[in-house]
Protein backbone atom coordinates (compact mmCIF):
# COMPACT_ATOMS: atom_id res chain seq x y z
CA UNK A 1 0.00 0.00 0.00
CA UNK A 2 1.33 3.44 -0.93
CA UNK A 3 1.05 6.05 1.82
CA UNK A 4 -0.40 9.38 0.71
CA UNK A 5 2.20 12.13 0.85
CA UNK A 6 1.45 15.31 2.77
CA UNK A 7 2.80 18.59 1.37
CA UNK A 8 4.43 20.38 4.30
CA UNK A 9 2.66 23.62 3.40
CA UNK A 10 -0.59 21.88 4.41
CA UNK A 11 0.70 21.32 7.95
CA UNK A 12 -0.36 24.26 10.06
CA UNK A 13 1.73 25.21 13.11
CA UNK A 14 0.29 24.01 16.40
CA UNK A 15 -2.42 26.48 17.31
CA UNK A 16 -3.34 27.73 20.75
CA UNK A 17 -6.66 25.90 20.40
CA UNK A 18 -4.95 22.46 20.22
CA UNK A 19 -1.86 23.15 22.31
CA UNK A 20 -3.55 22.52 25.67
CA UNK A 21 -4.71 19.04 24.65
CA UNK A 22 -1.29 18.06 23.25
CA UNK A 23 0.45 19.31 26.39
CA UNK A 24 -1.96 17.52 28.73
CA UNK A 25 -1.60 14.22 26.87
CA UNK A 26 2.19 14.49 26.76
CA UNK A 27 2.45 15.38 30.45
CA UNK A 28 0.26 12.39 31.25
CA UNK A 29 2.41 10.02 29.19
CA UNK A 30 5.55 11.16 30.99
CA UNK A 31 3.86 10.45 34.31
CA UNK A 32 2.73 7.01 33.14
CA UNK A 33 6.27 6.08 32.06
CA UNK A 34 7.89 7.26 35.29
CA UNK A 35 5.23 5.61 37.45
CA UNK A 36 6.06 2.27 35.83
CA UNK A 37 9.76 2.42 36.75
CA UNK A 38 11.21 0.45 39.68
CA UNK A 39 13.56 2.38 41.97
CA UNK A 40 16.74 0.98 40.39
CA UNK A 41 15.86 2.57 37.03
CA UNK A 42 15.97 6.14 38.37
CA UNK A 43 19.77 6.26 38.53
CA UNK A 44 20.33 5.24 34.91
CA UNK A 45 22.09 7.81 32.68
CA UNK A 46 20.15 9.48 29.87
CA UNK A 47 21.16 11.01 26.54
CA UNK A 48 21.21 14.38 28.33
CA UNK A 49 24.81 14.74 29.51
CA UNK A 50 25.07 14.79 33.29
CA UNK A 51 21.43 13.90 33.89
CA UNK A 52 20.22 10.54 35.10
CA UNK A 53 16.53 9.57 35.07
CA UNK A 54 16.03 11.21 38.49
CA UNK A 55 17.51 14.54 37.41
CA UNK A 56 15.61 14.53 34.12
CA UNK A 57 12.39 13.86 36.02
CA UNK A 58 13.09 16.83 38.29
CA UNK A 59 13.61 19.02 35.23
CA UNK A 60 10.31 17.85 33.74
CA UNK A 61 8.50 18.53 37.00
CA UNK A 62 10.16 21.94 37.22
CA UNK A 63 9.12 22.75 33.68
CA UNK A 64 5.50 21.94 34.44
CA UNK A 65 5.39 23.67 37.83
CA UNK A 66 7.05 26.79 36.43
CA UNK A 67 3.98 27.24 34.21
CA UNK A 68 1.28 26.47 36.77
CA UNK A 69 0.78 29.99 38.13
CA UNK A 70 1.99 33.55 37.73
CA UNK A 71 3.80 33.30 41.07
CA UNK A 72 5.75 30.24 40.03
CA UNK A 73 6.54 31.70 36.62
CA UNK A 74 7.88 34.92 38.13
CA UNK A 75 9.96 32.91 40.62
CA UNK A 76 11.68 30.72 38.01
CA UNK A 77 12.33 33.64 35.64
CA UNK A 78 13.94 35.71 38.40
CA UNK A 79 15.96 32.78 39.69
CA UNK A 80 17.11 31.83 36.19
CA UNK A 81 18.19 35.39 35.34
CA UNK A 82 20.26 35.50 38.53
CA UNK A 83 21.76 32.07 37.84
CA UNK A 84 22.50 32.75 34.18
CA UNK A 85 24.52 35.93 34.41
CA UNK A 86 25.91 36.24 30.87
CA UNK A 87 25.22 32.57 30.12
CA UNK A 88 22.24 30.64 28.77
CA UNK A 89 18.91 31.53 30.36
CA UNK A 90 17.42 28.12 29.52
CA UNK A 91 20.41 26.23 30.97
CA UNK A 92 20.12 28.32 34.12
CA UNK A 93 16.41 27.65 34.36
CA UNK A 94 16.87 23.88 34.14
CA UNK A 95 19.66 24.00 36.75
CA UNK A 96 17.38 25.83 39.18
CA UNK A 97 14.51 23.44 38.49
CA UNK A 98 16.62 20.38 39.27
CA UNK A 99 18.30 21.89 42.34
CA UNK A 100 15.02 23.00 43.90
CA UNK A 101 13.59 19.47 43.59
CA UNK A 102 16.70 17.50 44.54
CA UNK A 103 15.32 16.34 47.90
CA UNK A 104 12.02 14.94 46.63
CA UNK A 105 11.45 11.20 46.86
CA UNK A 106 10.34 9.30 43.78
CA UNK A 107 6.82 9.11 45.20
CA UNK A 108 6.77 12.86 45.86
CA UNK A 109 7.97 13.55 42.32
CA UNK A 110 5.19 11.40 40.89
CA UNK A 111 2.53 13.02 43.08
CA UNK A 112 3.61 16.49 42.04
CA UNK A 113 3.81 15.51 38.36
CA UNK A 114 0.25 14.21 38.58
CA UNK A 115 -0.91 17.56 39.96
CA UNK A 116 1.23 19.83 37.79
CA UNK A 117 0.67 18.18 34.40
CA UNK A 118 -2.97 19.19 33.84
CA UNK A 119 -2.53 22.54 35.61
CA UNK A 120 0.43 23.49 33.46
CA UNK A 121 -1.39 22.65 30.22
CA UNK A 122 -4.35 24.82 31.27
CA UNK A 123 -2.23 27.72 32.51
CA UNK A 124 -0.16 27.88 29.33
CA UNK A 125 -3.27 27.98 27.15
CA UNK A 126 -4.73 30.86 29.15
CA UNK A 127 -1.79 33.23 29.04
CA UNK A 128 -2.88 36.67 27.75
CA UNK A 129 -2.10 37.84 24.24
CA UNK A 130 0.28 40.55 25.48
CA UNK A 131 2.47 37.96 27.22
CA UNK A 132 2.30 35.58 24.26
CA UNK A 133 3.57 38.34 21.95
CA UNK A 134 6.59 39.14 24.13
CA UNK A 135 9.97 38.40 22.46
CA UNK A 136 12.55 36.11 24.01
CA UNK A 137 16.05 35.29 22.80
CA UNK A 138 17.28 31.70 22.67
CA UNK A 139 20.65 30.28 21.66
CA UNK A 140 20.49 27.25 19.37
CA UNK A 141 22.90 24.31 19.37
CA UNK A 142 24.64 25.94 16.42
CA UNK A 143 25.48 28.93 18.59
CA UNK A 144 23.15 31.21 16.65
CA UNK A 145 20.65 33.28 18.61
CA UNK A 146 17.00 33.50 17.58
CA UNK A 147 14.18 35.68 18.80
CA UNK A 148 10.99 33.78 19.57
CA UNK A 149 7.57 34.92 20.66
CA UNK A 150 6.49 33.56 24.02
CA UNK A 151 3.49 31.98 22.29
CA UNK A 152 5.86 29.71 20.35
CA UNK A 153 7.44 28.61 23.62
CA UNK A 154 4.06 28.01 25.28
CA UNK A 155 2.33 26.20 22.42
CA UNK A 156 5.18 24.31 20.79
CA UNK A 157 8.58 24.21 22.47
CA UNK A 158 7.50 23.21 25.98
CA UNK A 159 5.55 20.24 24.61
CA UNK A 160 8.35 19.28 22.22
CA UNK A 161 10.80 19.41 25.13
CA UNK A 162 8.64 17.12 27.26
CA UNK A 163 8.09 14.74 24.33
CA UNK A 164 11.80 14.48 23.57
CA UNK A 165 12.62 13.90 27.21
CA UNK A 166 10.07 11.08 27.28
CA UNK A 167 12.06 9.57 24.43
CA UNK A 168 15.21 10.06 26.53
CA UNK A 169 13.60 8.29 29.48
CA UNK A 170 12.44 5.36 27.38
CA UNK A 171 15.89 4.94 25.82
CA UNK A 172 17.62 5.14 29.21
CA UNK A 173 15.37 2.56 30.85
CA UNK A 174 14.50 0.50 27.75
CA UNK A 175 10.85 0.74 28.71
CA UNK A 176 8.31 0.87 25.91
CA UNK A 177 7.75 4.27 24.33
CA UNK A 178 4.04 4.89 23.85
CA UNK A 179 3.41 6.34 20.38
CA UNK A 180 0.28 7.13 18.40
CA UNK A 181 -0.41 8.77 15.06
CA UNK A 182 -2.89 11.23 16.55
CA UNK A 183 -0.66 12.59 19.32
CA UNK A 184 2.98 11.84 18.52
CA UNK A 185 2.38 12.03 14.78
CA UNK A 186 1.09 15.60 15.19
CA UNK A 187 4.17 16.66 17.14
CA UNK A 188 6.48 15.04 14.59
CA UNK A 189 4.62 16.53 11.61
CA UNK A 190 4.82 20.01 13.15
CA UNK A 191 8.59 19.60 13.61
CA UNK A 192 8.96 18.36 10.02
CA UNK A 193 7.07 21.38 8.68
CA UNK A 194 9.28 23.74 10.66
CA UNK A 195 12.39 21.92 9.43
CA UNK A 196 11.16 22.36 5.86
CA UNK A 197 10.52 26.08 6.36
CA UNK A 198 13.96 26.54 7.84
CA UNK A 199 15.95 24.97 4.98
CA UNK A 200 13.53 25.71 2.10
CA UNK A 201 14.78 22.88 -0.15
CA UNK A 202 12.70 20.29 -2.02
CA UNK A 203 12.51 16.77 -0.54
CA UNK A 204 10.45 13.64 -0.03
CA UNK A 205 10.59 12.35 3.55
CA UNK A 206 9.30 8.91 4.50
CA UNK A 207 9.06 8.45 8.26
CA UNK A 208 8.46 4.99 9.67
CA UNK A 209 6.82 3.97 12.92
CA UNK A 210 3.50 4.90 14.58
CA UNK A 211 4.36 8.63 14.55
CA UNK A 212 5.50 8.62 10.92
CA UNK A 213 4.14 9.55 7.52
CA UNK A 214 5.28 10.74 4.11
CA UNK A 215 5.98 14.44 3.58
CA UNK A 216 7.03 16.48 0.55
CA UNK A 217 8.20 19.95 -0.35
CA UNK A 218 8.57 21.11 -3.93
CA UNK A 219 9.77 18.74 -6.62
CA UNK A 220 13.06 17.28 -7.76
CA UNK A 221 14.57 16.91 -4.30
CA UNK A 222 16.14 13.86 -2.74
CA UNK A 223 14.34 11.17 -0.77
CA UNK A 224 14.99 10.38 2.89
CA UNK A 225 13.63 7.37 4.79
CA UNK A 226 14.04 7.29 8.55
CA UNK A 227 12.28 6.34 11.79
CA UNK A 228 10.15 9.26 13.00
CA UNK A 229 11.56 9.33 16.52
CA UNK A 230 15.14 9.10 15.26
CA UNK A 231 14.49 12.05 12.93
CA UNK A 232 13.51 14.20 15.90
CA UNK A 233 16.55 13.02 17.82
CA UNK A 234 18.65 14.29 14.90
CA UNK A 235 16.74 17.58 14.81
CA UNK A 236 17.46 18.06 18.52
CA UNK A 237 21.18 17.26 18.28
CA UNK A 238 20.93 13.85 19.96
CA UNK A 239 21.62 12.05 16.68
CA UNK A 240 23.64 12.98 13.62
CA UNK A 241 22.57 13.44 10.02
CA UNK A 242 23.93 14.73 6.73
CA UNK A 243 22.61 16.98 3.99
CA UNK A 244 19.26 18.49 4.89
CA UNK A 245 19.34 16.60 8.18
CA UNK A 246 22.01 18.97 9.47
CA UNK A 247 19.26 21.61 9.81
CA UNK A 248 18.48 22.01 13.51
CA UNK A 249 14.90 22.27 14.79
CA UNK A 250 14.44 23.55 18.36
CA UNK A 251 13.33 20.96 20.88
Amino acid sequence: MTMTATPVEDIHPIARSEAEHLAAVENGRVLDLLASLPDDEWSKPTDCTGWDVRALSAHLLGGMESFCSVRQLVHIMRAARKEAGDGSFVDAMTAVQIRERADLTHAELLDRLAEAGPRSARFRSRMPALFRAMPMKEELLSGETETWKMGYLLDTILTRDTWMHRVDLARATRWELELSAEHDGRIVADAVAEWARRHGEPFTLVLTGPAGGTFTQGSGGGSITLDAVELCRIFSGRGTGSGLLTQEVPF
